[in-house]
Parts: structure tokens; sequence; C-alpha cells
């Protein structure tokens, strides 16, 4: 399992949203690609990066940025999300150097979209499946629908996706440790690597998950974090070191 840092953009930024809350917008820094070669120095070997104003404007924002990223690390995992709802947007990052695209509002809007881009770009396509008591949320966590978390990821396994990242909308930003029975739910529907994210704290949390990915079905192949490194309560090559013991 990875320890996957993450570094969200917001107005050229690195910040943390609370519950996905503009209102409730911490910020740790001014240079994101300062932010990541420091996570690169920790021992990261994946980055999670998130074009928040991407994500509420509905079109990439912060596209320079990231392709400066991407081309300082090449050797780097990079998963991106925020404002990725077109084959051309998809078609830019990759050719900046992004490895995998995370759809997640459109993916909501249009299920079939992500099998279509499965099929042009195949082992580049994530789902981000943001849920609220079980329910997909869209549109910048703005909007939370009908819809189950377990039916879209049943859908989408059958597409061909790469890994599916849950996160649990009451718990992300809050440290209060991860949902991890939403989480091990969801890994024993289905036969597709999941990327738990939200609520992360300490060391405890990711010592919980390395116990769970000894049984679950799917598996749980990483854990996204984000306030807890910037705050300090996890040390991220602490963390890193412990996975790869394991």
């Amino acid at each position: 399992m990875q320890v996957i840092p993450a570094i969200d953009f917001k107005d050229g930024k690195v910040v943390n949203l609370k519950q996905g809350q503009l209102d409730q917008t911490t910020t740790y820094s001014d240079d994101p690609v300062g932010i990541a070669d420091r996570w690169v120095a920790a021992g990261a070997e994946r980055l999670h990066l998130v074009d928040l104003d991407g994500a509420f404007e509905g079109t990439p924002i912060n596209h320079a940025a990231i392709a400066t990223i991407a081309r300082n690390h090449p050797q780097l995992t990079i998963q991106l999300g925020g404002g990725i709802r077109s084959a051309e947007v998809i078609e830019g990052y990759l050719e900046a150097g992004v490895d995998h695209l995370i759809i997640g509002t459109r993916a909501v809007e249009e299920p079939e979209f992500v099998g279509e881009m499965c099929k042009k770009f195949p082992r580049h396509i994530i789902v981000g499946l943001d849920g609220l008591h079980g329910m997909v949320a869209k549109n910048g966590w703005k909007e939370v629908t009908e819809i189950s978390v377990k039916s879209l990821a049943l859908l989408f396994e059958a597409d061909g996706i790469e890994a599916i990242i849950y996160t649990d909308i009451g718990k992300d930003g809050m440290m209060g440790g991860i949902n991890l029975h939403a989480t091990r739910e969801l890994s024993n529907v289905v036969n597709v690597p999941i990327i738990a994210s939200g609520g992360v704290n300490d060391l405890g949390d990711i010592e919980v998950l390395l116990e769970e990915d000894e049984w679950v079905y799917g598996g749980i192949t990483g854990v996204i974090t984000g306030r807890a490194i910037y705050e300090g309560t996890l040390d991220l090559a602490e963390a890193i070191q412990l996975c790869r013991k394991a």
C-alpha cells in the first residue's frame, strides 16, 4: 500500500478544505511546485493533485503548475482530479506527463463517458467516488445525489478503470480518522484497487489500513493524506517507510 500526499490547488496556492467547503479553507503554501519537491524528498512515489478551481469551474485552471511538477519529477506517478470532463483535457494532461486522470462529476452525470475514456486512454482512468452517507456527491461536493457509491463502483469496474478513489466527505479534512467501515465495504464489493481518502490523522490510521489490506477482496492499495502531513500530525517519511516494510 502506498501513502499518497495530496496537493490541492486553489488560486495558485496549496490549500485544504474541510468537507469540501470553500469557507473552510486553510492555505499552506503559495508554492505548489516546492511542496511537490518536499514530498518527493520525503520518499513519495505517487502524488495526488487536485485542481480545486477546475473542480468548481468545470475546466482546468492550474495546468501550468501541474505540468511543471510532472516535468520536474518524471519518475513519479501522478494522479490528477478537478475539471476532468472531456477527452481533450485528458489528452492534454497525459501529454504534460500526468499518469492517471480522475473522473468525478462527469462520471456521475454521464456514466458512459467513463467507458469511452477507458477505451480511448486504457490504463489511465481512475474514478473518484465522493460519498456522504453512502451516496455520491458531485460538482465539487456541492450536490449530493441519490445514487449509491456501491452501484456506481460496480458499473465502472466493468469499464476497465485502473482504480477507485473513495473519499468520505464527512471525514475529509477533519483529521478524525478514516471511514474504515465504508472503505472496507466498498473494497469487498468490487475487484478494483481502492485508494482510501478522507480523515487520515496519524500513523495509527495507516497501520489500520495495512491490517485491512491482508484480507479485503479488491484491496486497498493506497491512502491519500492531506491536512495531516501539512499540520504535522503524520510524518510522511515515517508512514512511507512503514508501508515499505509491510
